[in-house]
């Protein structure tokens, strides 16, 4: 029974040569090409593609984004430009990489790798989630993706096993955690003040003290968010005060 793929490839040329090397591979049908993550996103829910050939630098949507927002996983090929340090992590899970530019040889090790096993990208996932830093934050709801640009973000609230993430034209839920978020987003941007709130520093208009020992910040559109007393004194640190 012939694999179904699609390739998701924002280079030309990349995309090109594997379809080059897919030519004389009889068992594998080639349904399908799209040269950005939102279009190939649309395609895997749709065409129900066996195996995908995944590009993991690609701009707006990244391939590891995209991973992301799927509920069920094809087999995955990345293509990547990845240095050498990133790369062992895809060499401890059971998914395959081609590193730019890849030979017919090596792309035949993969096809043949993914022939004889199943993929699992959790730990590929998990790995690559804990090693960045954030640059955006992609949230699905229902079938509309947004990308969500950190300097649009007013604050982040805790909501159970979600976030809310309040920004200057709405707000949006996401299944993730404030740890997570505080360990990734730019510390020179954003500071945790509480167990409840992450901010944007870049929107805060100044420091209230309420009560006896109680603190606030007021954000743009005066908004106002509790400080816990832990929290406090890191905040003045930060903002040397």
């Amino acid at each position: 029974m012939k694999l179904k793929a699609i390739i998701i490839e924002d280079e030309p040329l990349a995309r090109d040569l594997i379809k080059n090397y897919l030519a004389n591979e009889n068992d594998i049908d080639l349904i399908g090409e799209f040269d950005n993550g939102f279009s190939g996103l649309k395609a895997i829910n749709e065409l129900k593609p066996d195996l995908v050939f995944l590009d993991v630098q690609m701009p707006k949507l990244t391939g590891i984004e995209l991973l992301e927002l799927l509920d069920e996983f094809p087999k995955i090929i990345f293509t990547t430009a990845y240095d050498e340090y990133a790369i062992k992590a895809f060499e401890l899970n059971a998914v395959d990489y081609l590193l730019k530019p890849f030979s017919k040889e090596r792309f035949s090790q993969s096809l043949n790798k993914v022939r004889e096993k199943s993929s699992d990208i959790s730990e590929l996932k998990k790995h690559v989630s804990e090693t960045k830093q954030l640059d955006k934050i992609v949230v699905k709801s229902n079938d509309k993706i947004n990308i969500i640009p950190l300097n649009e973000i007013l604050y982040f609230e805790a909501q159970d096993d979600y976030v809310m993430i309040y920004t200057k034209t709405g707000k949006f839920l996401k299944y993730e955690t404030m740890k997570y978020l505080e360990e990734h987003l730019d510390k020179s941007k954003f500071i945790r003040i509480h167990r409840s709130y992450i901010i944007n520093v870049n929107e805060l208009q100044k420091i209230e003290k309420f009560g006896k020992d109680n603190y606030q910040v007021i954000l743009s559109g005066n908004i106002n968010l509790s400080v816990s007393r832990s929290r406090y004194q890191h905040l003045k640190q930060f903002l040397n005060l």
